[in-house]
C-alpha cells in the first residue's frame, strides 16, 4: 500500500503539477511547525477519479471531515452509514475506507499534521484525546442544528486561512481544537448490519497496521505494534477476534503473520544496512539483543550474524 502524505494527498485530489504543489507549501502554515488547510467537498474532493470511494492506504496525517450526504464507512468489524449529515475524526492510527452512496456530497474537511496542533498550547498531545484513540468511535450522525455549528467552525477556519492577521495560525488551532472538542460530545453512530465479509475487512485492516511500521529506514525508528494484542487493541476488537479472522482469510494466526513479517525486514536490514544486532533488535520492537536473536535463529534456522555472513 502507498504511503499517502500530505504531498500525495494535494496531488490525488487537485492533480496538481509540482509547481501548484508547491504553492501549498510556500505559504507560512507550512513552514510553522506543520501544516493545516481547508477545502470544500463539493468543489474539491468529489470532482473526477476522487468521487470514487477512499481505499486502506498509510494516511499519514490527521483529517476532519463534515460531510452532507449518504456516506458508507467502514472499519475494524465496523460498517457505519452517515444517512443525511455527519462528521469524521481521521486518524493515522485508525485505517478506513469511506464510500460516498450518492452524488449529493457537500461540506468541508480541513487536513493537518500532528506538528501544527502541537503548537497550540493545551499541553496535551493530539494522540492523547479520548477522540484519538483506538478505543474510540470517530464518525458522528449530526441533526441540522449540529451540522450547522460545525459549519460555522470551518467557515471561520477558510475565512481566517485566507487573512493577513499575524497570529492567524494560533486562531486557526483554536478553531480546530474547538472542532475536537464538540466532536468529543457527540454520541457515536450504531454499526449496520452489512452484507460486507467482516473477516476480510479485518485482516485487510490488520495487515495494513502491520506494513504502516515498515520499512525500517532509520536507526531511530522503531516499531511499537508486534504483539496480537497490540493489534486487537489499534483495531478496537477481542484479539481472538482478529485472530479468528485472520485464521478464516489466510488460514494462518495472527502471531505467524507478525512474526513472518519481523523475520522478512531483519532479513533485509541484516543483508542491506551494516547496522550491528543490538539497532536491528531494537528498530524491530526486542528490547533485549537475545530476544531478538534466538527469535530470528527460530524463525531463520541462523543467527543474525550467521544470516549476515
Amino acid at each position: 500500500m502507498a504511503n499517502i502524505s500530505i504531498r500525495s494527498f494535494y496531488q490525488d485530489i487537485c492533480g496538481a503539477d509540482l509547481a501548484n504543489l508547491d504553492y501549498f507549501f510556500q505559504t507560512d502554515s507550512a513552514r510553522d511547525l506543520g501544516h493545516f488547510n481547508v477545502f470544500d467537498i463539493a468543489k474539491f474532493y468529489f470532482s473526477g477519479k476522487s468521487r470514487s470511494a477512499m481505499t486502506y492506504n498509510r494516511r499519514l496525517y490527521y483529517k476532519i471531515s463534515l460531510i452532507k450526504g449518504k456516506n458508507l464507512v467502514e472499519y475494524a468489524d465496523k460498517t457505519l452509514l452517515i444517512e443525511k449529515q455527519g462528521i469524521l475524526f481521521a486518524t493515522p492510527k485508525i485505517p478506513y475506507r469511506y464510500t460516498p452512496q450518492d452524488e449529493q456530497q457537500q461540506g468541508h474537511f480541513c487536513v493537518f499534521t500532528k506538528e501544527f496542533l502541537s503548537m497550540a498550547k493545551t499541553g496535551l498531545a493530539i494522540d492523547e484525546l479520548p477522540i484519538y484513540q483506538p478505543s474510540s468511535d470517530f464518525v458522528f450522525e449530526l441533526d441540522d442544528s449540529q451540522f450547522l455549528d460545525f459549519e460555522t467552525i470551518f467557515k471561520k477556519m477558510d475565512t481566517e486561512l485566507a487573512s493577513d492577521y499575524t497570529y492567524k495560525y494560533d486562531l486557526l488551532r483554536n478553531y480546530l481544537l474547538e472542532l475536537i472538542h464538540q466532536g468529543q460530545k457527540l454520541k457515536p453512530i450504531v454499526s449496520t448490519p452489512t452484507k460486507i465479509n467482516s473477516a476480510s475487512r479485518i485482516s485487510t485492516l490488520f495487515i495494513e497496521l502491520l506494513e504502516r511500521q515498515f520499512p525500517v529506514e532509520n536507526e531511530q525508528q522503531a516499531i511499537h505494534l508486534r504483539s496480537p494484542t497490540d493489534f486487537a487493541q489499534a483495531l478496537n476488537i477481542h484479539v481472538n477476534h482478529l485472530n479468528k479472522a485472520l485464521k478464516e482469510t489466510t488460514k494462518r494466526s495472527t502471531t505467524e503473520i507478525i512474526n513472518g513479517r519481523l523475520t522478512e525486514e531483519a532479513k533485509i536490514l541484516l543483508k542491506q544496512t551494516q547496522w550491528n544486532v543490538s539497532t536491528i533488535a531494537y528498530a524491530l520492537g526486542f528490547e533485549e539483543v537475545a530476544h531478538f536473536s534466538n527469535f530470528f535463529k527460530k524463525q531463520a534456522g541462523l543467527s543474525p550474524l550467521q544470516f549476515r555472513n
